[in-house]
């Protein structure tokens, strides 16, 4: 069993920066990758980053490469999300999930909306 409890997501300005975490608990040692994706209104979840537990390989979607770091803290149980040069376009809820058995997102946190005044 893994929770997922994402945070830090607020209002920010266009070309502002802004840090979500996901703090994971439970059998931890059972995950393999942690992703995060996002919705916005009316609109298909997309993936945005992932991460292997390891850390080791990271997965970046297009529109994000060069503006957003997926990383862990290896001293925690924590996944972060650095986001910097938003844009409006980057307006959604975002959600932290987990790879838990096979290769498949299992495990889902509450979201936390990122809203992103142009």
């Amino acid at each position: 069993q893994v929770q997922l409890v994402e945070s830090g997501g607020e209002l920010v300005q266009a070309g502002g920066s802004l840090r979500l975490s996901c703090a994971a608990s439970g059998r931890t040692f059972n995950i393999y990758r942690v992703a995060w994706f996002r919705q916005g209104p009316g609109k298909e979840r997309e993936i945005v980053a992932s991460i292997s537990w390891s850390g080791g390989s990271t997965y970046y979607r297009d529109s994000v490469k060069g503006r957003f770091t997926i990383f862990r803290d290896n001293a925690k149980t924590m996944v972060y999300l650095q986001m910097n040069s938003l844009r409006s376009e980057d307006t959604a809820i975002y959600y932290c999930a987990a790879q838990v058995v096979q290769n498949t997102y299992d495990c889902w946190g509450q979201g936390t909306q990122v809203t992103v005044s142009s």
